[in-house]
């Protein structure tokens, strides 16, 4: 009787020994490795307060007369920027004559519980904005914001539009209520108040069992299924834990500034409809007249790229870029293909400004 499913006896068999072999090198490989570094690009500290540190990026002679401070987003580590050598956004500004800035966040506990959207953008930020400034004698710096970092970092211009000269924004929700949003749809009917009244902080395990379920075979099985085959090649294992590190290595999340941010953004989508107040003051998109470059990813699943492109509809300034990278929503910082056109777009683009 035909059957559609054909098995070659002995395809199987060396399919069988390949696993096996690959097992055998993961055990051998897998008892030996610490865990994983990142890139650590050589840096200084040069402000901290509380949890939070600055972190200054040595070892080059920048070109570029204005710094660049990356403000990344709270819900991960800030070490995506610079995860491996050879996969490192900061890096990588650092070789096209870019003076890189970093905001560590660093990692919120019980005594951060009632933090607000206003301390960390008007207290915190501003008071990093203004280290950078006064090393380098300026009165307004460049701007780097990634994901919730870059929401944070529009709201911080339109709000101090005299401290920031260039604004970038990477990956960013602009408009949370586009139809492929699931993180929006998620969050629609959530009793924020009485999540954030009962848990506090936000658990971190939480956080990333809710980024995980949004693709759940992929993220849950796939990746692991696909672990077989690096086993036998310690490079790539590394890089891998390295990843995995990376995800799972993630701070809790300060309650009050939650759900704030859950309210205001996602279930309000105060940002592109004009009513947003942080602290008791305005926030509209419409008093940035800054250039702004806003660079999204092809296929990112957290912030879809409707999400980002809506900043172009609701920004003042005439001066608007707007740039595509295929992608997802990590994809833009790790993969060989960003690492070649993304730091040298935003290079080129801050090169004509500044």
């Amino acid at each position: 009787m035909d059957t559609p499913l054909r098995i070659d006896p002995a395809a199987a068999l060396a399919e069988i020994n390949r696993f096996q072999h690959k097992l055998a090198a993961g055990l051998r490989h897998l008892p030996g490795m610490g865990e994983p570094e990142y890139a650590n690009t050589p840096r200084e500290l040069v402000y901290a307060e509380d949890k939070l540190k600055v972190w200054h990026f040595t070892g080059t002679r920048p070109t570029a007369r204005t710094p660049v401070l990356i403000v990344y987003a709270l819900v991960n580590t800030v070490w995506m920027t610079d995860l491996q050598a050879d996969r490192s956004l900061v890096r990588n500004l650092l070789e096209q004559g870019e003076d890189v800035y970093l905001i560590d966040w660093g990692y919120p506990d019980g005594a951060d519980r009632w933090l607000t959207l206003d301390d960390y953008l008007n207290g915190y930020l501003d008071r990093c904005v203004d280290a950078v400034r006064h090393r380098h004698g300026l009165d307004a710096i460049n701007l780097l914001g990634i994901c919730q970092g870059g929401a944070f970092s529009l709201c911080y211009t339109a709000m101090h539009p005299d401290k920031v000269k260039n604004l970038i924004t990477m990956v960013t929700p602009v408009d949370f209520h586009t139809p492929d949003n699931m993180l929006s749809h998620w969050v629609q009917q959530l009793d924020v108040d009485r999540f954030v009244d009962v848990m506090g902080n936000i658990p971190a395990a939480l956080m990333n069992w809710v980024y995980l379920t949004l693709k759940p075979l992929r993220l849950n099985q796939q990746k692991y299924v696909g672990l077989v085959e690096i086993l036998d090649n310690p490079a790539e294992l590394e890089n891998f834990l390295r990843m995995e590190r990376w995800i799972f290595d993630s701070p809790d999340q300060a309650g009050e500034a939650f759900r704030q941010f859950i309210k205001d953004f996602y279930q309000g989508n105060k940002l592109v409809r004009h009513d947003l107040e942080i602290g008791g003051r305005p926030v509209d998109l419409g008093l940035i007249q800054q250039p702004v470059l806003n660079i999204y990813a092809q296929q990112d699943h957290l912030v879809p790229p409707d999400a980002s492109r809506a900043l172009g509809k609701h920004i003042g300034t005439q001066d608007y870029t707007e740039i595509a990278f295929k992608g997802g929503h990590i994809g833009i910082y790790v993969s060989g293909r960003a690492q070649r056109e993304v730091p040298p777009a935003i290079h080129r683009w801050l090169r004509a400004r500044d």
